[in-house]
């Protein structure tokens, strides 16, 4: 049996898939050629660069098994696949603490101004030294302040873990239950309840002093012009979910305003090419796409994925 890991996956995962008798393909096919050399192997794994919709499902009918390492399965047409007989499976829980720290990255980013001044310090640091550090004077603590979070899955609750942690209010939202309380794991294996309120998601635009963004794909932007006129002036803006749950040029014209502070982005609607006026935007923290890009993820989603193609091609 063959695999196509078509997006990589972490060696470990490789190695426990190769001692099961399944060999691995590692180099990268692109897009366009998948649909003529995926019916060499028994089934792909992907992470969100390849896409596995209808047609390359059909164009495919020797593959058995479908693999999304992470958690958002937008890039598979997961029904289409099941109705044709491919198990589709994912790792929805490997990569949610590394996503939350992310979030958390681009938070303190934005209440410390850190992505101005790394744009500013290299050109201006030298003879402007002084005329910067009063610039960035008016910085602020997260603690005491309330942060929502919208979708309150895997990905919310390590987000709500981390801001507990930090002394934050969570404010949370969800179509689903929301729980009551958090367990914080402290060292020494001592565990605290702390609470988190569930809130509407009208309550949570007017009242959090920041927002994050936790939901799979949707087709219409959840926060928009009409939403960010309803936010708290000053508030920061945070999405390491999915892009599109964000209308950018709402939010440009937020930022312009002053009514948003800032906002730290790691998902955009144009990738791999985002627009120039997001990437170029002061107020703007940037990263490429990279939430559950970290070691211990990484060997987590592998270890997880393998596991999973193999209890498929071998039970």
């Amino acid at each position: 049996m063959r695999i196509l890991a078509n997006d990589g996956i972490d060696p470990i995962g490789k190695k426990l898939l190769e001692e099961a008798g399944i060999e691995v393909d590692t180099q990268n096919i692109p897009q366009e050629e998948l649909a003529a050399k995926l019916n060499a192997y028994d089934g792909i794994t992907v992470r969100s660069a390849t896409k596995v919709r209808k047609e390359l499902i059909d164009a495919c009918p020797n593959i058995k098994v479908i693999g999304r390492g992470g958690v958002g399965m937008d890039n598979i047409d997961v029904e289409y696949a099941r109705s044709k007989g491919v198990a589709v499976v994912n790792t929805p829980a490997s990569s949610s603490l590394s996503v939350a720290e992310l979030v958390f990255t681009h938070l303190f980013n934005g209440v410390r101004f850190v992505y101005d001044a790394n744009r500013k310090m290299p050109v201006e640091g030298a003879t402007q030294f002084n005329n910067l550090k009063k610039a960035y004077a008016k910085g602020s603590e997260l603690r005491g302040k309330s942060i929502g979070i919208i979708g309150f899955g895997r990905i919310g609750r390590e987000t709500a873990k981390v801001a507990l942690g930090l002394g934050m209010d969570v404010l949370a939202y969800d179509l689903s239950d929301v729980p009551a309380s958090l367990t914080l794991e402290l060292s020494g294996n001592i565990k605290v309840e702390v609470p988190v309120k569930k809130v509407s998601l009208e309550a949570l635009i007017a009242e959090a002093d920041f927002i994050s963004i936790h939901t799979p794909f949707i087709e219409k932007p959840l926060l928009g012009k009409e939403e960010f006129e309803k936010m708290k002036t000053g508030v920061g803006i945070v999405n390491c979910s999915r892009g599109g749950t964000i209308d950018e040029e709402a939010l440009i014209e937020a930022l312009d305003s002053g009514k948003v502070a800032f906002a730290g982005l790691d998902v955009f609607d144009n990738e791999p090419t985002p627009r120039a006026s997001i990437l170029q935007h002061a107020k703007i923290s940037l990263t490429p796409h990279i939430g559950a890009s970290t070691n211990e993820a990484q060997e987590r989603i592998g270890v997880e994925l393998a596991n999973l193609v193999i209890d498929v091609l071998k039970g």
